[in-house]
């Protein structure tokens, strides 16, 4: 199929790289040109803009990080809107709001365009490995068009529904949970270091015994052993915290718990770990200021 594929981040480029080891033809642009050599490398071609880009494309894949990027990338100068062709699919594999995505769904039918929300759950090595979950929604038709292609870089895909807004609904909630699972691993790594127990003793036996949950695992893993390149920064953190929170308040919905991770994240932004690991530099907030309290 041609495919193109816009923003290739750490998440983008692993997914972009699968879908050319699946023998699709890929077009790649992303705004930073140099990450864009490995992709070339393997045999994907470079646009100048995401117009071009799009112009001989069926399906088109967009992972820019937040809400202001993609609107750039489809409403701006030479954006995807104007290159799309009828008929044609965008994917957005990324975390945005339900407002965007509304908006998305509405411009893109006007076009008599298809829009897919396909927003993923995992990290760039769990991407690479070509093993993230997917939450989808959009008209059947198209979704059945993409689903072959998701399928080779998931685990497994959750469809819910034809409004492609739900799946974003969705996975900003699945990114609140995470964000409670990080809250609650700091607290209680903090309070087993006051008992002189060892954190990773403590998650292990704890995780064994209630959860035996693989995200425990990693993301305690993470939590104790910072990577260099984080796979996800507090600022990410913040921002998936803030869409749960605005999706949440549009249906008069209160979130008590979102309303503190939110208060602690921007405590932590403003601590000077903007760009640390989001669940490392949360770990690391809590630990701060634990030790100031005693």
């Amino acid at each position: 199929m041609r495919i193109t594929f816009l923003c290739t981040g750490q998440m983008g480029s692993a997914i972009a790289s699968l879908l050319i080891k699946s023998g699709h033809s890929l077009t790649v642009w992303n705004r930073t040109k140099s990450s864009l050599q490995p992709l070339l490398q393997q045999g994907a071609t470079a646009a100048s803009s995401p117009a071009e880009a799009a112009k001989a494309s069926e399906i088109v894949f967009t992972m820019p990080m937040d809400d202001a990027a993609l609107e750039e990338i489809v409403f701006g100068r030479d954006g995807l809107l104007e290159g799309l062709p009828e008929n044609a699919v965008h994917v957005s594999l990324s975390t945005i709001s339900v407002q965007l995505s509304q908006k998305l769904t509405v411009e893109h039918a006007t076009r008599k365009q298809n829009f897919v929300a396909a927003p993923v759950f995992g990290r760039p090595n769990v991407a690479a490995e070509g093993k993230l979950w997917i939450v989808a929604a959009g008209k059947p038709d198209a979704v059945d068009r993409v689903k072959p292609l998701l399928e080779s870089f998931s685990r497994g895909i959750t469809v819910v529904g034809d409004k492609p807004y739900k799946a974003h609904a969705l996975k900003i909630g699945g990114n609140f949970l995470i964000t409670a699972m990080i809250a609650s691993l700091s607290e209680g790594f903090v309070y087993a270091e006051s008992q002189s127990i060892d954190p990773a003793l403590y998650i292990e036996a704890v995780n064994a015994a209630l959860f035996q949950s693989q995200f425990y695992a990693a993301y305690s893993k993470v939590m104790l052993h910072p990577p260099e390149t984080p796979g996800a920064t507090i600022a990410i953190g913040q921002k998936d915290t803030r869409l749960f929170r605005d999706a949440a308040a549009a249906t008069n919905t209160q979130t008590p718990l979102a309303d503190h991770f939110q208060d602690q994240l921007q405590r932590a932004s403003e601590a000077g770990l903007r760009d640390r690991d989001w669940a490392a530099g949360y770990y690391q907030f809590v630990r701060s200021i634990s030790h100031r309290r005693t």
